[in-house]
């Protein structure tokens, strides 16, 4: 692609904004045209985050009907409920929309309403987006005008499943996936329940009865297996700044099914993902390994005792889990490298 494209962002001032920024200013093949808030409308993007200092000379400015004019594509990072009120005015305009929060995500409006206690701004948008895992659906996506970036938990949870679930190699479809994030997952609004005096040397599991990400993992896996999931998710808090780690547990068809056959199944089905990482046997990921890269880790094991399946996955929830995930569907959607700007290993300490 000879021009370079010219990029806004709704709501740049959360964790995954920043994110967003630090990844754009540095890919090659972008313009940063615009980024609004209205709270820091008028503020330097570098005032707010000193890290972009030299990297970043935009000030947040109101995010008004006519700001993306002259934008190829915009991405939201804002809470769920915004993007939806900006995307029938940015999609007639011929922009591409990537929404990171969950606007888009669910099909169903009923389903999407009782999740996220809102009405739907625009339903009749919701079965044109495209969900944005790039491992599924990247055909779609090149096209795509109106792009559903997934959850950070949807996002790992999935790709450790895919493989057994298309392929039909679950006895079953009984599904545990007992998930963990780190602090960032929760936003950056000040909260309580998210100081580090509160967090710290501390554990939890939240959202047992019901989490967000739950019927948005159940309807990725039933649109690509043979019968629904019966999915038991629990996501958990852990005392770290970034990541996920999910821990997959289920049941093969044919339980003495060598553990480097399964291994097997999913090198096959990711042989030719940039950002899938598929891990030896026995080794044990960890989200310290993906710190800020836009890489998925997989490892496969074997319960002593149960002989259960058990497949560990993690990465960014910042990157891979969204801002890394969105440019990554960006670039597809616009013909670029779909590595653009996205190959930095993760950090290290």
């Amino acid at each position: 692609m000879s021009k370079q494209i010219k990029v806004g962002i709704i709501g740049g001032t959360g964790y995954t904004g920043v994110e967003l920024l630090r990844l754009l200013v540095q890919h090659p093949d972008v313009e940063l045209s615009v980024i609004t808030s209205r709270s820091e409308s008028g503020r330097p993007v570098s005032d707010l985050f000193p890290s972009l200092r030299g990297h970043c000379d935009l000030a947040f400015c109101e995010p008004k009907s006519d700001a993306f004019q002259g934008c190829d594509v915009v991405f939201s990072a804002t809470p769920n409920g915004v993007a939806m009120t900006h995307a029938r005015a940015l999609l007639d305009s011929g922009t591409v929309l990537i929404d990171l929060a969950a606007d888009f995500r669910i099909r169903d409006q009923a389903t999407w309403e009782q999740w996220y206690g809102m009405e739907h701004a625009c339903p009749e948008l919701l079965d044109t987006a495209v969900y944005g895992l790039p491992e599924l659906n990247r055909e779609q996506i090149k096209t795509a005008k109106l792009i559903a970036n997934p959850g950070c938990y949807p996002t790992a949870s999935t790709l450790g499943l895919l493989p057994l679930i298309e392929s039909d190699y679950l006895a079953n479809n009984n599904v545990v996936i007992d998930a963990k994030s780190g602090v960032t997952g929760a936003g950056r609004g000040a909260s309580v329940a998210n100081l580090y005096s509160e967090v710290t040397d501390s554990f939890k599991a939240y959202a047992v009865a019901g989490h967000r990400h739950h019927p948005e993992i159940s309807q990725t896996l039933a649109g690509v297996g043979s019968a629904p999931v019966n999915l038991t998710f629990v996501p958990h808090l852990t005392p770290m700044l970034r990541g996920i780690h999910a821990t997959i547990y289920a049941d093969l068809k044919n339980p003495e099914t060598e553990l480097d056959v399964v291994r097997d199944w999913f090198v096959t089905r990711y042989d030719s993902e940039p950002f899938v990482d598929v891990m030896p046997l026995g080794a044990h990921p960890d989200t310290r390994s993906v710190k800020s890269s836009n890489t998925c880790r997989i490892a496969v094991h074997k319960a002593g005792g149960s002989g259960k399946l058990v497949v560990l996955a993690v990465e960014d929830n910042l990157t891979k889990g969204a801002a890394g995930q969105a440019i990554q569907n960006m670039n597809l959607a616009f013909g670029v490298d779909e590595t653009s700007g996205l190959l930095h290993p993760g950090l290290m300490p």
